[in-house]
């Protein structure tokens, strides 16, 4: 075998093995792997050595290969890759070589370069996703997003902190670092397809051991729902943590959001007013995400803890309550506690980390 691109080593935990004597379908798969930043390693039969028939994390076996790979040892990500859409021997093809799936081109050109792609970027679990939202303006719900990617980093968790509200000011303001370098929302605003998960994490300011997306001072005050999918679902396939800050208003942007969230935090102070405001945004963020939850906040310039209880707030939405923010300064002067604070907040974000993905994964409320 004949590594077709010089330069790099071949790395069989990373590029594709492509098994093929059509010169055509070579340079289309060729190209499919360009498209992702892959170096592939190509053969025309059975391979010589069966370490790299093994450690390849995917194989492309061309249709007119496959006679020459009866008998080869079987192993899982081989994909048969063909022409004739009205072969009827293909399946059977494909089962003597043992392969996963059978693709013909050009029709899964975008289904094979984003599993060339995850290939790539050695994708795994994907991030746990949380989205905060307020119950009503002045809810504190901003301030919650920051402190939760703050400890959600300081845990040793890859965190991605995403600002999905154009008005809201900024989440760099908020974490004082508005001039610290990397991309805004405005870099990806004609993004589509598929984004790259370790490009985007690399051009995004990094803030107290995590990656922000927040929006410049500029005029854009919307992203297409195609590009915020495309981003989303990049940060998402890099694992850890995705925190998501959303505006109140239900837009078409905002759906895409709400879309791709494990979980929705829905921050509703202990008063009978917010609660009323609340219930309107449970009502539609509550037809996209499928697990919404409240966290009952301190009331208004900090009434502790408020004229309603947690338990009562939660009743009245008909929703499962997440928790109860204590009482923290932060939460009136919109101050995020740094990696280093112990405050009340700070315990709160801690301790809602150590118990969400069990909860999550189970289906409870925390």
């Amino acid at each position: 075998m004949t590594e077709t691109i010089a330069g790099d080593r071949w790395d069989g935990r990373r590029a594709p093995l492509i098994v093929t004597e059509d010169v055509e379908l070579l340079d289309d798969l060729l190209r499919l792997c360009a498209a992702a930043g892959v170096r592939p390693e190509v053969g025309h039969g059975a391979p010589e050595s069966r370490g790299k028939w093994q450690a390849a994390p995917l194989v492309l076996v061309g249709d007119d290969a496959a006679g020459r790979l009866r008998g080869v040892t079987r192993r899982r990500g081989v994909v048969l890759v063909g022409r004739d859409q009205d072969d009827p021997d293909v399946w059977r093809r494909a089962v003597e070589i043992g392969a996963d799936q059978v693709l013909m081109l050009p029709d899964g050109e975008q289904w094979l370069m984003d599993r060339i792609a995850d290939v790539a970027e050695g994708v795994g679990r994907p991030a746990l996703t949380v989205g905060v939202i307020g119950g009503r303006g002045g809810a504190g719900a901003s301030t919650l997003a920051c402190a939760l990617a703050v400890a959600s980093a300081k845990a040793g968790r890859r965190t991605l902190l995403v600002d999905a509200d154009p008005l809201g000011g900024g989440l760099d303001v908020l974490l004082g670092a508005e001039a610290a370098d990397g991309l805004r929302w405005p870099a990806f605003a004609q993004s589509r397809g598929r984004v790259g998960a370790g490009a985007l994490e690399e051009s995004l300011p990094r803030l107290h051991g995590l990656r922000v997306l927040s929006w410049d001072r500029g005029d854009l005050t919307a992203v297409p729902p195609e590009a915020v999918r495309a981003v989303l679902a990049a940060g998402r396939r890099r694992g850890g943590a995705v925190v998501v800050d959303l505006p109140r208003r239900v837009d078409v942007g905002s759906v895409e959001a709400l879309a791709q969230l494990d979980l929705a935090l829905l921050v509703v102070p202990q008063e009978l007013r917010a609660v009323a405001a609340a219930r309107r945004v449970a009502e539609t963020v509550g037809m996209v995400v499928r697990d919404l939850r409240v966290v009952a906040a301190p009331g208004r310039r900090g009434v502790r803890p408020g004229p309603l209880d947690a338990d009562e707030v939660a009743r009245l939405l008909g929703l499962p309550l997440a928790g109860e923010l204590p009482w923290d300064d932060a939460l009136l002067t919109a101050r995020v506690p740094g990696p280093g604070a112990a405050g009340p907040l700070a315990r709160f974000c801690a301790e809602f980390w150590e118990r969400v993905p069990v909860a999550v994964e189970q289906g409870e409320a925390s």
